[in-house]
């Protein structure tokens, strides 16, 4: 009998061991044989190693008694990792025929587990979760400039991915990864990013916008409406949320609800002179030239010294007033619209005139309005106002 109990007792003494010795194996590879390898790039041996460590590492992560140790997991998020980060180095046909998807999925499942099971590895864990985003981080700005948009969204992905596996947000690796899905016509990918993003508070209304616009592009533009209308409780005069409602329902030719949306804004609060400067641009942008002044006008009526209104009510009128000289030059000869369009230009130039100078008395290093006001009064015939202001160019 005692001797009976004793080989059973030896005999899971022996099992526990041989898994322990898995672990041990697939450590010693991954400690030495591997990064010496590939400091080296000696990419034959790395590859010896990383599949040797594989073989083992599975073997203790398939067994009760060391798949859920913190080393197993570990390790075995480190061996996954490396089989892609070997593939691209190497540029091995046999690792990159290995599901990458598989792989780095299975590194981050992994690491997530062995950073909760216990603090025994942690550090080693957010050691190799580094490595793994300055990887991905390079190679997605590579894939970047190379206009593979798609594989760089993907890599930013997993950069995140790597990130939240110790408990960390990356919200420049989420936005950027949506800039490149959308760039690859990923729309609902991207939507999904800019909108983790944007929850993180990363470029505030911005990212609740394009996360509004993608959906859009993807022909979703209720759940788009709802996303912005969400947002707008916490950026209430935000222009990029604004211009995002219009434009869906200016996509679903509705120029009505577009209007009643802009006007719903001001109704909410009309005193509020950024809002107005934000209708204004809004404005400009659909070409709507007199609602675009109208509003710019009234919030420079909240403030008449709102130098931002000024420079735009100023640069707007300038370029309306150009594209009525444009338009008249392109009539006919004799056609009698010309001295109308001619007029309402130089009438829109002198209008101009008026917010600019209240804008350069607050602004009086600003070169390149100075030089518009030298060319409008030059343009309007007034030499000396012209030359006042040229001097004072000059001198700058």
């Amino acid at each position: 009998m005692k001797k009976t109990w004793l080989l059973g007792v030896l005999a899971i003494t022996s099992v526990a061991f041989g898994q322990k010795k898995n672990e041990t194996t697939a450590a010693i590879e991954m400690k030495s044989k591997f990064p010496s390898a590939l400091r080296s790039n000696d990419f034959e041996t790395a590859k010896k190693s990383i599949l040797t460590a594989k073989e083992f590492i599975d073997l203790a992560a398939a067994h009760e008694d060391t798949k859920n140790s913190s080393k197993t997991l570990f390790y075995k998020g480190e061996v996954y990792f490396n089989i892609v980060n070997l593939a691209y180095k190497a540029n091995d046909a046999e690792l990159k025929a290995m599901d990458e998807t598989t792989m780095l999925q299975t590194a981050v499942d992994a690491f997530k587990k062995g950073f909760d099971e216990d603090n025994k590895y942690d550090s080693d864990i957010k050691d190799a979760v580094d490595r793994a985003r300055f990887f991905f981080d390079q190679n997605a700005n590579k894939n970047f400039q190379e206009s593979n948009f798609a594989r760089a969204g993907e890599l930013y992905n997993w950069q995140a991915e790597f990130y939240a596996t110790v408990g960390g947000l990356d919200t420049g690796a989420l936005y950027y990864s949506g800039v490149c899905y959308e760039k690859a016509e990923m729309y609902d990918k991207a939507a999904a990013n800019y909108l983790k993003a944007a929850k993180a508070g990363y470029k505030g209304a911005l990212s609740y916008s394009l996360a509004s616009a993608a959906l859009r592009k993807a022909g979703k533009s209720k759940e788009a409406e709802a996303i912005v209308n969400d947002a707008r409780k916490q950026y209430p005069t935000d222009r990029d949320l604004l211009l995002e409602l219009v434009n869906i329902h200016i996509d679903n030719n509705d120029a009505a609800a577009a209007e009643e949306a802009l006007n719903a804004a001001i109704a909410t609060d009309p005193n509020n002179k950024q809002l107005h400067y934000s209708i204004g641009t809004i404005y400009i942008e659909l070409g709507q030239n007199d609602k675009a002044e109208a509003a710019l006008r009234k919030a420079l009526e909240i403030d008449p010294n709102y130098v931002d209104a000024q420079y735009q009510l100023g640069a707007h009128l300038v370029s309306w007033a150009g594209d009525l000289k444009t338009e008249a030059s392109q009539l006919k000869f004799g056609d009698a619209r010309y001295d109308v369009l001619m007029n309402q230009s130089t009438e829109t130039y002198r209008k101009a005139i008026i917010p600019l100078e209240q804008y350069i008395e607050k602004n009086p290093k600003d070169k390149a309005v100075l030089n518009i006001l030298f060319q409008l009064y030059r343009s309007l015939g007034d030499s000396a106002k012209a030359l006042e202001y040229k001097k004072r160019m000059d001198e700058l």
